[in-house]
Parts: structure tokens; sequence; C-alpha cells
């Protein structure tokens, strides 16, 4: 029981002027837009590389790929968020989900749920498919140096931590399979909404917010750099290319994974290479290049000038967005 409930005087904002308590609600607001919308595409990443796999497992002369085994460095705030939301989706198992934090006692809401907890970020570098850097930027030089030489080439690091360059963060890991969103913020008069609800998990059942994060069309004060979108998409393209799938076999994958079935949205080789690739990959048995995240999300590509300019193929991943939260949490 919150003995000090109502109480007004001993609640956080007492002593604030009318103006400053304005500016916390701002701030908090700003903080919980972070955490909803930074937890929530992470998940819809993790969704989108699971629902692929299961794809790779239906082709014929393919060994069977094990689920998506995600990591998770940091028991903090965004970590727990993190871990709570993908405990959520049905298709992750607390089996596959470990987390590496200095103080691993203190997950025991994770650990009861059978998630692997310990402080091991070597091991856990070594074990998972997916690592979410969920680090102060204090500790980031520090995790990366522990995990610099110990990523499997096909290893995706994603980081929450944005005050280090993007091209900083693959020079302190040694590893080019980065992704990292960039959040911006605006002035608006809907940033309320953010934080309606205290958990990431319970917010997205809410439809406003669910709408308001959705990325490609970011609201509420904060806005996502659409790069993040093209280099989800480029991220799985180098995961067919890893399973030795030919340029063709992986474009009809993605085309089937988002459902692109009409004509105005089919997607092709020249939708994520230049010309030149493309036609000479269109009528032969060769793979994609390995594209490099950090070159996708720092530059133009093919596929940003596609996507910017298919309104269809927009829907199609919007449409995937919503579906990854549109059930009964567990």
């Amino acid at each position: 029981m919150d003995l000090t409930l109502n109480l007004k005087s001993l609640q956080f904002e007492n002593g604030l002027s009318e103006e400053e308590e304005e500016q916390c609600v701002f701030l908090r607001s700003r903080s919980s837009a972070l955490a909803v919308c930074g937890c929530a595409h992470a998940v819809f990443l993790c969704r989108l590389v699971s629902l692929a796999r299961d794809k790779l497992n239906h082709l014929p002369n393919k060994s069977d790929l094990q689920p998506v085994k995600v990591g998770i460095i940091g028991g903090g705030h965004m970590g727990k968020q993190l871990a709570q939301l993908l405990l959520t989706i049905p298709a992750f198992k607390p089996s596959n989900i470990h987390m590496s934090t200095k103080r691993p006692d203190t997950l025991s809401e994770f650990s009861d749920r059978d998630v692997r907890c310990y402080f091991d970020n070597r091991r856990l570098a070594t074990w998972a498919d997916v690592i979410f850097l969920c680090v102060l930027p204090t500790h980031l030089r520090h995790v990366c140096s522990e995990l610099h030489s110990q990523l499997p080439a096909r290893c995706l690091v994603y980081s929450f931590t944005s005050a280090v360059p993007l091209h900083r963060l693959a020079l302190l890991l040694g590893h080019a399979f980065v992704l990292r969103p960039q959040y911006g913020f605006m002035t608006c008069d809907s940033g309320h909404l953010w934080v309606r609800h205290n958990r990431v998990a319970a917010a997205l059942k809410d439809e406003g917010v669910l709408s308001a994060s959705c990325p490609l069309s970011v609201t509420g004060g904060l806005s996502l750099d659409q790069r993040w979108v093209c280099a989800v998409l480029y991220t799985l393209l180098n995961m067919c290319t890893a399973e030795g799938l030919i340029a063709t076999q992986t474009v009809q994958l993605l085309s089937d994974l988002f459902q692109t079935t009409i004509p105005t949205v089919t997607l092709t080789c020249q939708s994520f290479v230049n010309s030149s690739w493309a036609s000479r990959l269109n009528n032969s048995e060769e793979r994609f290049p390995w594209i490099n995240l950090i070159d996708v999300q720092t530059k133009q590509s093919p596929l940003t000038s596609c996507l910017s300019g298919c309104k269809a193929l927009q829907d199609c991943i919007s449409v995937m967005y919503r579906k990854t939260f549109k059930f009964k949490f567990k």
C-alpha cells in the first residue's frame, strides 16, 4: 500500500512552480517516448528476423535454423523494459533470451521466468544472434572492449546509446554489422500521450501510442531517421545472403514476408542495389553482396529512394509493425 498516495505535499512535483512543473512533464514525455519507441522498434526488428527465419526453414534443401537468440547487455530501465516487451511476444521463449549485467541478482523477475541472467558479456556475445546494448554512454567503451573480437560476423549489434557516432561505435566493436536508431525531437501538443502508461508493454496496448510509434510515421514530438527502416530490410537481406540464398530468392522471400503481392509494391534486385549490380543478379545464381549497415544508415541507398517513393510499400511495413503488437499479451 502506498501511504503517500494523494498526499500532494509528498509528491515529487510539490514545490515546483507551474513553469517548472510543465518542464518536468515535458522531459518525462521525451524520456517515455524514447523508451516506448526504442523498445517497440527493437522488438519489431526481432519479430521480422524471426519471421524471416521461419520462411528460410520452409525452403527446400535448407538446414533448420534455431529460434532467434536475443542477448541484452544492461539490466537498467531500458534493458528491463525491452526484456519485458520481448516476453509478451509469443515467438520469443524465455530460454532464447539472455541478459548480462553487473547485478544479475536484481533480475529475479526474469530469471524466475527462465531467462538466463548472468554477468559475462563475452559469453553472451558468442551465444546471441542479436545483441542489444542497453548501457550508459559512460559504460559503452568498456562494454565494446569486451565484445571486440568476440562477435561472430552474422551477429547483429543494436545500440540504444546515441552519444557515440555510428562509425566510432563500429570501430570500438571491431564490427560493422551494427544498427542504431537515430531519434530526434520536435515541438508538438500531443507529447502527453507517452506518459499515460508506466510500462512499455502496457503503452503499446493503447491504440494512440501504437500509431504514434509506427517507425514510418512517428508522431507525438518524436522523429526517427527513415534510414533505420532501410537498415532493417538490409539486415534481413544480409541474413538471407548468409544462408546461401541467391539474390532472386532473397527478393522473393522479402516480398512474401511483407506480403507485397500487389503490382505497385513489387520488390526487385534494383530496390536494394544499383542498376549495374541488379542487372548482374537478375538472371544469375549469384547472391547479393554483403551490405554494410554503417553506410546504409549514414548515406543514401537504392532502398532509401525505393521506400520514400512507394506509399504502398510503406503501408505494407506499417501493417507488419502493427501486427507485431496486435494480439493478447501474455
